[in-house]
């Protein structure tokens, strides 16, 4: 396949389903900016922002990117709206004429692999942050949406994974043939997670500087099993008691979680931060980063933290051993099992010496593998073999 024309710029079209807070974002986002201009023209299309959900339009908008939105387009699944943004979208790809559509997430990844293949798009790829085929819904809409997968996978020219994790899970389920999906792992602009201030998350909590402190950050939601780090939290406590937890984030599952914290007696130790933007500064502060998650692509919270130096306990789910190496830069415990996760927090954070080589180590890995540099010489490099133009 020749490479594109000097002339004329490739046009890509990338759909995600909102700009909501996370990873998915934060990537199309950076590749929708980083890109080199004079070979690749970049229109980003997204669907509505949930209340309950933290909104990233900010972050787009400081790096310049203006993306189209499709109020009819969101996470939730609704058939009238998901028709009506397909007949959208499916308008808007035969009027822009792209060369690449290249999709994000499940709902963008249907509705626009659908409109693509409608608009006779010649290229069409998607991208799997993770996947919800399991542990997200009940089994027969699961089954469901594994058909659907596999149906776009039928004319997807590449899929791609963010880890090795889930390109396995994907390959197993028999969703994509090994040979049409390929690891790209994230690409984050963490160098500011490196450096600057810290001090900033014990100031706004009110803790003396040697205050133990363990982080987690991300959504509110049932699949990242929150209970349980409560639940480990609450032993942890009994331990050491003068350990607190910062829960960065928001979510449906918010008010639920505040009682469960009231009935566990920990509302002194346990915060409830909301979504913040300054969270390069936040995590520079953290002792520890816990996820408890049931299921997980490539969890941005951990690598982000590695880059501030802070090693990460996690249950061992999905894509998260691609970016918490056992013993290096952290630990892995089983999924739920709230007394390992417990007794792995207790560990670090009774050896502060462990955790900061632990944290070193993190830092050095997640600069080197997940920047955004790499990402996009990756993605430029896909594209110009994939060009079908003459």
């Amino acid at each position: 396949m020749s490479p594109a024309s000097p002339n004329k710029p490739t046009q890509v079209v990338r759909i995600i389903a909102r700009l909501n807070v996370g990873g998915p974002a934060q990537h199309v986002v950076l590749l929708s900016q980083g890109l080199p201009s004079d070979e690749f023209e970049t229109t980003l299309i997204c669907g509505r922002v949930p209340e309950t959900e933290g909104d990233m339009s900010y972050y787009a908008a400081e790096h310049g990117v203006q993306p189209v939105v499709l109020e009819t387009m969101s996470r939730e699944v609704s058939l009238l709206d998901d028709l009506a943004a397909l007949r959208e979208l499916t308008r808007l790809l035969r009027r822009l004429r792209p060369d690449i559509v290249h999709t994000h997430t499940a709902k963008a990844g249907f509705v626009g692999r659908v409109a693509a293949r409608l608009a006779r798009v010649p290229v069409i790829i998607h991208t799997y942050h993770g996947h919800v085929l399991s542990g997200y819904f009940g089994r027969h809409k699961e089954m469901v949406f594994r058909a659907l997968e596999r149906l776009c996978a039928r004319w997807t020219t590449i899929s791609l994974a963010v880890g090795e994790g889930v390109r396995d899970d994907l390959v197993a389920q028999r969703v994509v043939r090994p040979e049409r999906i390929r690891v790209m792992p994230l690409g984050l602009d963490l160098q500011r997670f490196a450096e600057g201030p810290t001090g900033v998350l014990r100031a706004d909590l009110g803790l003396p500087a040697d205050t133990p402190l363990i982080g987690y950050c991300g959504r509110l939601v049932p699949i990242k099993n929150l209970p349980l780090l409560l639940d480990a939290m609450a032993r942890v406590h009994a331990e050491l008691p003068q350990a607190h937890l910062a829960l960065i984030g928001d979510g449906e599952l918010r008010a639920a979680l505040e009682d469960e914290v009231a009935r566990l007696g920990l509302a002194e130790v346990v915060h409830f931060m909301g979504w913040r933007r300054d969270t390069d500064q936040l995590f520079r502060d953290l002792n520890v980063m816990a996820l408890s998650s049931r299921n997980e692509g490539t969890p941005v919270a951990l690598i982000e933290a590695g880059a501030a130096g802070v090693p990460s306990i996690s249950t061992q789910v999905g894509g998260v051993a691609r970016v918490v190496q056992e013993g290096v830069t952290g630990h892995l415990v089983p999924p739920d099992d709230a007394a390992a996760l417990a007794e792995a927090l207790l560990q670090l954070l009774r050896d502060p010496e462990n955790a900061q080589t632990l944290g070193r180590q993190a830092q050095e890995r997640m600069l080197a593998e997940f920047g955004v540099q790499r990402l996009v010489d990756d993605m430029a490099s896909l594209y110009r073999e994939l060009d079908r133009r003459p």
